[in-house]
């Protein structure tokens, strides 16, 4: 199923709309795979409340505060738009993610028990390296699950409201990617190694791994990723 277009369910009159609407339409847009070269990224009133099934008013209130949150952007007489972020800041972001998550790791090695640890090698354990290129889509989802299982399993509750803020452009800058060049590959690659090192409870080579990973990622959208 394609992520490059906006998915809406609609919401029942008995809920608080004010806030459903702004938790649904932000899930929305965080699932969405914005930098996808046809993603839509204009955002119709009419259409969307049509999808939620409610009037305009509660959606414009939700709308400003996604705007004031910097997800989508309201120009005046031209329309709103899902923002995304120019390819600096995209780089600046995965630089944050990878000194984040390879904290987060750190931190695994002292304060993940032994069964969670073993729960990320069994996330992998699905996909033949050398095969992995024939469930890409699949794949895409899990590489994902997987970083944040390496967040979660940190038990740092700032580190996950930190990189929350970051997630949905690193995301979709992941999902993007993933297809490219050989990159699902060494992914499992990667992230294979990354687990032993977290099962052995070596830190300094589960924090050097995760980092260089994710650093990685920075390479090739640096060489290889054009943004508007």
């Amino acid at each position: 199923m394609s992520q490059n277009i906006l998915r809406i369910q609609p919401i029942g009159e008995n809920f608080s709309l004010k806030a459903r609407i702004y938790d649904e339409l932000k899930a929305a847009i965080t699932t969405m795979n914005i930098y996808d070269d046809d993603a839509e990224l204009r955002l119709d009133e009419r259409s969307l409340s049509e999808q939620f099934g409610i009037s305009r008013t509660p959606l414009r209130e939700a709308l400003v505060r996604l705007d004031q949150e910097g997800l989508v952007r309201i120009e005046p007489r031209r329309g709103i738009y899902i923002r995304r972020k120019s390819k600096q800041e995209i780089l600046d972001m995965i630089t944050v993610w990878a000194a984040l998550e390879s904290m987060a790791a750190r931190l695994i090695t002292t304060e993940a028990a032994d069964a969670e640890i073993a729960g990320l090698r069994s996330m992998l354990s699905i996909y033949d390296t050398d095969a992995v290129t024939g469930h890409l889509d699949e794949y895409s989802e899990t590489n994902i699950s997987f970083h944040q299982a390496i967040i979660s399993l940190s038990k740092c509750p700032l580190i996950a409201e930190i990189t929350d803020r970051l997630f949905m452009h690193v995301r979709a800058i992941r999902a993007r990617t993933i297809f490219e060049e050989d990159r699902a590959k060494r992914s499992i690659e990667d992230h294979l190694a990354i687990v032993d090192a977290l099962e052995a409870r070596d830190t300094e080579r589960a924090e050097r791994l995760v980092r260089e990973h994710t650093l990685k990622l920075r390479d090739h959208v640096a060489r290889h990723v054009e943004l508007d």
